[in-house]
């Protein structure tokens, strides 16, 4: 990552665009065009033919922002955080910028995963990443990028899912000798590998749904 801006917040990582839905390539460096989290619609700097700019040049919408008046897309997203035609009904995404503690972290995020919603708990794990004390970034950006990987199997999306899987699982192993906040960071990271191990071992096809593991303990079954 480039400078504090973006490793802290405002922009964060966006690792649902990073994996190609097509390959499941992992971009090192995504294009800030194109990110989820910004607000920024790539669509709207589409050219549009006769939409009343000369010869169908680009028309450039003005962005959506929250009350805040941060940057953030306003269309309504379904349970895995796809967006929607503007109008429809969707899921509400978890409100953004919240300082947790550790243990609500946790509890939230656990929470999401266990009701099937790995979007929102990748969104909580970025909450953490963003306010966390330096050392503990790298810890709640792996358990982002397993909320992720999560995401891209129900999605359907395989390759680029256990793909997420391992490199969420590498980003936290550093802790599994020492965890902090009660994490059990061996057991995580076990259940990445074996998940992702799974679904690359199998020929699969369309959206795969895993019991999530337990933050704090309990292994899944």
């Amino acid at each position: 990552m480039q400078g504090s801006d973006e490793r802290e917040g405002g922009e964060p990582a966006c690792w649902l665009n990073q994996v190609c839905e097509e390959c499941g390539r992992v971009r090192e460096q995504p294009g800030r065009a194109d990110c989820e989290h910004c607000g920024h619609d790539p669509a709207a700097d589409r050219p549009e033919a006769g939409a009343g700019t000369p010869s169908g040049g680009r028309r450039r919408e003005r962005r959506d922002r929250d009350p805040e008046g941060k940057a953030r897309n306003a269309r309504p997203r379904d349970g895995l955080g796809r967006p929607l035609p503007y109008g429809e009904e969707g899921v509400a995404r978890q409100p953004e910028g919240v300082v947790r503690t550790p243990n609500e972290t946790l509890g939230e995020a656990q929470r999401l995963l266990d009701e099937g919603k790995p979007f929102h708990a990748h969104e909580v794990f970025e909450d953490a990443w963003k306010s966390a004390p330096e050392q503990e970034r790298p810890l709640w950006k792996g358990l982002a990028q397993i909320a992720v990987g999560v995401t891209h199997l129900a999605r359907g999306n395989t390759t680029g899912g256990a793909r997420l899987l391992l490199r969420g699982a590498d980003g936290i192993a550093p802790w599994a000798a020492g965890p902090p906040h009660g994490i059990d960071v061996a057991a995580v990271e076990s259940w990445a590998r074996q998940t992702a191990d799974g679904i690359e071992g199998r020929a699969t096809s369309g959206p795969v749904t895993v019991r999530p593991p337990s933050l704090r303990g309990t292994p899944a079954v």
